[in-house]
């Protein structure tokens, strides 16, 4: 059965389209996603709920991505300590080919269904933790070797793919698959696929960094302070809640690092 991902695109001819033309049709199928990702929303919300009850007793959560769906994941995870000022190793990107797979293609490095959980050794990963494996064809092997691993010793999991009934999502205990139709260019997965993938992932994070009290109101309270603009933003915030002057506010976020230390501490 061929899958959803490889199949033939609705548009013919691209190479003889106009610039318009082209622009025009892209979008059109982007628009298609956040519709697609709307229909599995109850599905992406039992698995942050179960990600929460590992992460709140001090578990991590760690993405497994080959290509573009592990470039997704480890830009993901990137964020999240500066965004909301957890640990580096609170959730873990992880592509197959290591990081230099991050800006270059290493060859076959998807094909092997035992890399993924040496990688994932490393961390030394167990059952309190989470892993969700991203594949837009929901077969990597690379991916689907670590979640069989994840699975034998409890680790809770996650699979993020865009084919129904798929290796993946018969593999991971939780399965997330936003049914997309073919790419705009034929198995270009880099286009709608990458797109939901990176939008769900902004969710599941954002999701659980607000459980985990990372954000007060709809402030990052925690985030680091780790250029101009970002002091700026953070005195502001300072300077609102406390209702005082802005150098007296930016004076106290330098001094106690954080905007929810610079509050509590005043």
């Amino acid at each position: 059965m061929q899958k959803i991902t490889e199949s033939e695109s609705l548009y013919s001819d691209l190479d003889k389209m106009s610039t318009l033309e082209l622009l025009t049709n892209i979008n059109h199928e982007d628009a298609k996603v956040h519709l697609a990702i709307n229909k599995i929303i109850p599905e992406i919300e039992k698995f942050v709920d179960a990600a929460f009850d590992r992460l709140k007793n001090g578990g991590r959560l760690f993405y497994i991505g080959a290509g573009t769906s592990g470039r997704i994941g480890v830009v993901d995870a990137s964020e999240c300590p500066p965004t909301f000022g957890v640990p580096h190793d609170l959730v873990v990107g992880i592509i197959a080919g290591g990081d230099a797979a991050i800006r270059k293609a290493v060859e076959f490095a998807e094909d092997n269904t035992e890399q993924a959980w040496t990688d994932l050794s490393e961390y030394f990963i167990d059952s309190k933790d989470v892993l969700l494996g991203i594949a837009a064809s929901g077969s990597t092997p690379y991916v689907l070797g670590g979640i069989e691993k994840a699975n034998e010793i409890g680790v809770l999991t996650g699979g993020l793919s865009c084919n129904p009934n798929s290796a993946l999502s018969l593999a991971a205990k939780h399965a997330l698959c936003p049914i997309l139709g073919p790419e705009f260019v034929t198995g270009s997965t880099r286009m709608k696929s990458g797109t939901a993938q990176k939008l769900i992932l902004n969710m599941i994070s954002t999701s659980l960094m607000i459980k985990l009290g990372r954000v007060q109101g709809n402030r990052m309270v925690d985030m680091q302070l780790s250029n101009v603009k970002l002091v700026d933003r953070g005195a502001k915030m300072v300077q609102e809640k406390l209702d005082i002057p802005y150098e007296e506010a930016r004076e106290l976020l330098l001094k106690y690092g954080s905007v929810r230390n610079a509050v509590e501490n005043y």
